[in-house]
């Protein structure tokens, strides 16, 4: 990199958010970050701003933002209260590259700042291509927009991609942890408790995104993401459980030779790669051990304990609104099992009824995609409350 890279990070204090910290503060004589924003952690995000000086601090909770003293604000940093402003940062020209790490939906729109204004979108809201992944990668086209995967797995196919040529990829082979529930009795999911659903057995993460991770609803989002991502049909996708996650994701060219990225369960490398790429530098993600005895498991994915693993296949084919009525019940879902009102099963089982409900479109605006977001939200509540 010939210069400071100017870094927004939106979602700043979730998982991904204090992982680009660190990576941004481990090089910071290469990148530097001058905008952060939260939603409604303001402790932390006042704590970070502290920390990292940036000129920009967004709070998007106004009565969060109120409830905070913002006393000990470093006088450098502009506090801006309200979404509005991270669709104007994402387009402000002094900004080279936005992480995008606000969770679910609420991430699309200053995604689409982004990638409008043409920067390097660092991607790890995979709802945005979820959502809108052809109008995304449209946009991107005519913008000229980078979207750099940090999701693990996407950032796996996307390294392990530059082995060969995009048209002689015949496969792309996502890893899944399996979750915690990988080998409970199939009679015994009704009763996981939210507790038990959020102890992930090799990744540290937020409550949403590990629940995801239970019920393999992340890894359908993942499906979807992918088929947009690198221009793919979905019968090019595969699932396979690799209970280590150290292989984050594989790639099988036509010729039959696969190639497989590694690395230990840490979130800073695929970060760094976005932010760094195309070049490799010295981090502070954690490195291997060949010296140490391991094993690497593999196993296809059992469809009866993880329905929602067709739900991602099924959506990816359709295309259209189908995603987006999918990520949505999601979300609605997933708040209502940590809120006690649904058993665990119910989750995939609620998306499930809710995407066979909706009215199909093939190709919906993204004003379109955002109403039928609002409407499968809607639909979920109803069905729970009924």
């Amino acid at each position: 990199m010939s210069r400071i890279q100017s870094i927004a990070v939106f979602g700043s204090t979730g998982s991904i958010g204090q992982n680009t910290l660190a990576v941004a503060t481990a090089l910071r004589s290469e990148l530097r970050i001058v905008a952060l924003s939260a939603h409604r952690g303001t402790a932390q995000a006042l704590a970070q701003a502290r920390q990292i000086l940036p000129r920009w601090l967004v709070i998007t909770d106004q009565e969060a933002a109120r409830a905070q003293d913002w006393s000990s604000l470093p006088p450098q940093t502009e506090l801006l209260v309200g979404p509005e402003h991270l669709e104007e940062l994402a387009a402000h020209p002094e900004i080279d590259c936005v992480v995008a790490a606000i969770v679910g939906s609420a991430g699309l729109p200053s995604t689409w700042g982004a990638i409008s204004a043409g920067k390097r979108v660092a991607l790890a809201n995979k709802e945005t291509l979820v959502m809108a992944g052809p109008l995304v990668m449209e946009l991107a086209r005519q913008t000229g927009a980078a979207l750099l995967p940090v999701d693990s797995e996407h950032s796996a196919i996307f390294q392990a991609m530059q082995a060969g040529r995009p048209h002689e990829v015949a496969r792309l082979i996502l890893t899944a942890s399996g979750g915690p529930f990988r080998n409970l009795p199939l009679d015994e999911l009704a009763r996981v408790t939210v507790d038990q659903a959020l102890c992930h057995p090799n990744w540290s993460m937020g409550k949403k995104i590990t629940i995801d991770s239970a019920t393999m609803l992340n890894k359908a989002l993942e499906i979807i993401e992918a088929r947009w991502l690198f221009g793919v049909s979905p019968a090019q996708i595969e699932v396979v459980v690799h209970p280590q996650s150290v292989i984050h994701s594989l790639v099988e060219f036509c010729d039959g030779g696969v190639m497989a990225q590694l690395s230990p369960p840490d979130m800073k490398l695929p970060i760094q790669y976005a932010l760094t790429y195309p070049a490799r530098v010295p981090g502070p993600a954690k490195k291997m051990n060949w010296q140490t005895a391991c094993q690497l498991d593999f196993s296809p994915v059992d469809t009866r304990r993880f329905p929602a693993i067709e739900l991602g296949f099924e959506a990816a084919r359709a295309g259209g609104t189908a995603g987006a009525v999918l990520n949505a019940a999601n979300e609605a879902a997933v708040a209502e099992f940590l809120a006690g009102e649904i058993p665990f099963t119910e989750i995939a089982a609620v998306c499930r009824r809710v995407l066979n409900a909706h009215t199909f479109e093939s190709q919906p605006t993204l004003e379109r995609l955002l109403a039928v977001d609002r409407w499968a939200r809607q639909e979920v509540t109803a069905r729970v409350c009924s």
